[in-house]
């Protein structure tokens, strides 16, 4: 007997977001600064001064600004502590992100990559000029080509490696064997030296000589040398193949450990009295290499600043000239427009003479009260429907998809949703709060829809709610990094209609609908 096609309630990806949001007014926004509810969390010790911002020459009045035209412009923020003279003048995240949480920083470990590049070449481990062929001789073409003999360290540090396009983290993730190898499959078109292409791979090949040179990973190299003397505590940093850090992403690091990265710069690589970095790297690193645009693994902004910067929005960014620095997480989608649209008109702007201003305790009042005041989503709306008893418990099988799910299971109680979902990698589970979100770790892999990062397990903070009595949508914040996904449950008779959708990727950010049947018993 043939089965007649489900029917479905229409649901557009804008009443998704609506969804993920509470169905508030404010469906056009990400979720930027909405009230919060419930006092703020106990500061998390990171070592550094606090000092109110008009002390430092900053009006708390300018940083609101700033915290206003994100709002306004659907910046979705999750973090960001400023600094200034020594000590932090202003800092909130969005809550459920909070200062002591991990956050992925992407692209933002260049920077902290070339640290050890220029830990070793201070060492005397190799030097800006020796050629990368040199270092990897097991591991060349039949034929290497006049332009990749040609190449060196100092094209590698400025992205003028002679490649025509860049090659993304996420097209080596996958990549079980030599990432070395990989690199010298790709064709040197141009003279080293004379264009600039940016790539993750010229940062990997960094990554590879320091091991090379100094027997270390690069994370190993740079703990008592640089992670240890700046106390930066509780990273993560990837291994790639060969026992080799990515060099160009990976790394997992609190805010404060951003803005300590900055803060090491804009101290000409001092840190509470002893040298870590030479003045001359220092100054190498954001001298314009690229003329006003990048410098050696950092990228140059106006007025004498520079940042480090990440995919979604990670970002250090000094400003050498009014000893300041800034530091955010964010979920940004690529090409949103926020260096010169926010960043760079309010900074540094925003900096006065570097001597006290009179205070003013109304926008300071305001900006505290902004400041821990600050969240991602609103409260999770309680409501109930009559299919959930009638599917809870029961498993939903899928035809073969290319996500490789092969079934899923809602199980409802008072305060809470546990979904499974059984795919090629084993079973997996989130719990969904129906009351309040529910924070764990999970094993569900966001992959395709995540940049291609797939770690074994995840921290996330999830809750349900029904749109209607046949459609209940979950959002899963995964808050050690830019991803929130949104997925939509909606049941027909023996249907079950699968989406997820995230905030922010590299490519599409919503998964092909799947269809699953539920077993009879």
């Amino acid at each position: 007997m043939q089965e007649t096609s489900p029917s479905f309630p229409a649901l557009s990806r804008r009443g998704m977001l609506r969804l993920s949001l509470g169905g508030t007014a404010m469906v056009s926004l990400p979720g930027i600064g909405w009230a919060a509810a419930g006092a703020a969390s106990p500061r998390f010790a990171d070592g550094l001064p606090r000092s109110r911002p008009e002390a430092q020459g900053i009006s708390s009045a300018s940083i609101l600004a700033f915290l206003d035209e994100a709002e306004r412009s659907a910046f979705e923020l999750h973090g960001f502590m400023l600094w200034r003279n020594g000590h932090v003048v202003a800092e909130g995240w969005w809550d459920p992100y909070k200062a002591e949480r991990r956050h992925m920083t992407h692209s933002l470990t260049k920077s902290v990559t070339v640290c050890a590049v220029g830990m070793a070449i201070a060492d005397g481990k190799f030097g800006l000029d020796d050629k990368v062929v040199s270092f990897f001789p097991e591991h060349l073409p039949p034929t290497v080509s006049p332009n990749l003999a040609a190449m060196t360290v100092r094209d590698l540090l400025t992205m003028r490696t002679g490649h025509e396009s860049m090659v993304s983290g996420s097209v080596w993730r996958p990549i079980r064997t030599s990432w070395i190898a990989e690199f010298f499959k790709v064709p040197v078109v141009y003279t080293p030296g004379s264009k600039f292409v940016y790539t993750s791979a010229a940062t990997y090949m960094l990554s590879a000589i320091v091991t090379r040179t100094t027997g270390q990973s690069v994370a190993d190299y740079l703990k008592p040398r640089f992670f240890e003397p700046l106390d930066i505590t509780g990273y993560e940093w990837d291994v790639g193949p060969e026992g080799i850090s990515p060099g160009a992403n990976g790394l997992s690091w609190k805010t404060v450990d951003s803005l300590k990265l900055g803060i090491l710069h804009a101290q000409d690589g001092m840190w509470n009295g002893k040298r870590i970095l030479t003045k001359e790297w220092v100054d190498a690193v954001h001298a314009p290499h690229t003329k006003d645009k990048y410098g050696y693994q950092w990228w140059l902004g106006p007025h004498g600043a520079y940042n480090a910067d990440g995919l979604f929005g990670q970002y250090s960014v000094v400003f050498p000239e009014q000893n300041a620095v800034l530091a955010l997480n964010s979920a940004l989608p690529p090409k949103a427009g926020f260096n010169a649209g926010l960043l760079y008109k309010h900074f540094p702007a925003a900096f006065g003479k570097a001597v006290p201003m009179p205070a003013n305790g109304k926008d300071s009042a305001a900006l505290e009260a902004r400041t821990r005041g600050l969240r991602l989503l609103p409260p999770v709306k309680p409501g109930s429907s009559p299919v959930a008893a009638n599917v809870s418990g029961q498993r939903f099988d899928f035809a073969e998809n290319a996500e490789k799910i092969k079934s899923m299971r809602l199980d409802f109680s008072a305060d809470a949703c546990t979904f499974t979902m059984e795919d090629e990698r084993g079973t997996h589970k989130v719990q969904a709060g129906l009351r309040k979100p529910l924070e764990g770790d999970t094993t569900v892999t966001g992959n395709k829809l995540h940049h291609e990062y797939q770690p074994e397990v995840m921290r996330v903070v999830a809750s349900g709610e029904w749109l209607d009595a046949r459609t209940f949508v979950m959002t899963w914040t995964f808050v050690e990094s830019a991803f929130r996904d949104t997925v939509v449950c909606r049941f027909s008779g023996p249907y079950l209609r699968f989406d997820r959708s995230v905030n922010v990727n590299s490519s599409a950010t919503e998964m092909p609908t799947l269809t699953g049947k539920r077993v009879q018993a």
